[in-house]
């Protein structure tokens, strides 16, 4: 479950934003406790709150108080503007560098997404 090398409580924060980014978490649900997430993962549930604060430090998490933690207004819109940007800056900006290099426009270059984009789920290659 949790085990990719990172610390437990961004790995939390990191899944609970992931929920919220894809829309299993939406906009004014209630977030797990932290006791919850804590008896899920078998963690201690210090740990569990501080992946939630790291959320809510973002924003993308508000508490309501003697309720507990929900998903913030607009915080799907927020972390998929950042997700694209980083995105662009990891995989864009490298693609069209190298595609410079080699000398492929702008055009040549859209043709071969295209080419190379999905077929019914399936990357077509």
């Amino acid at each position: 479950m949790l085990d990719d090398g990172a610390p437990l409580f961004a790995q939390i924060a990191e899944r609970l934003a992931d929920e919220i980014a894809e829309g299993i978490l939406k906009e004014g649900d209630q977030v797990p406790s932290t006791n919850e997430l804590a008896a899920y993962h078998r963690i201690n549930p210090a740990t569990a709150a501080k992946g939630i604060n790291v959320l809510a430090d973002e924003g993308l998490v508000e508490k309501h108080r003697g309720i507990g933690m929900f998903v913030a207004d607009g915080a799907r819109g927020r972390l998929l503007d950042d997700r694209r940007q980083r995105f662009a800056e990891r995989y864009v900006k490298p693609l069209v560098f190298e595609a410079n290099r080699l000398g492929i426009d702008a055009d040549a270059l859209v043709a071969l997404v295209r080419e190379s984009s999905y077929t019914k789920g399936e990357i077509k290659v």
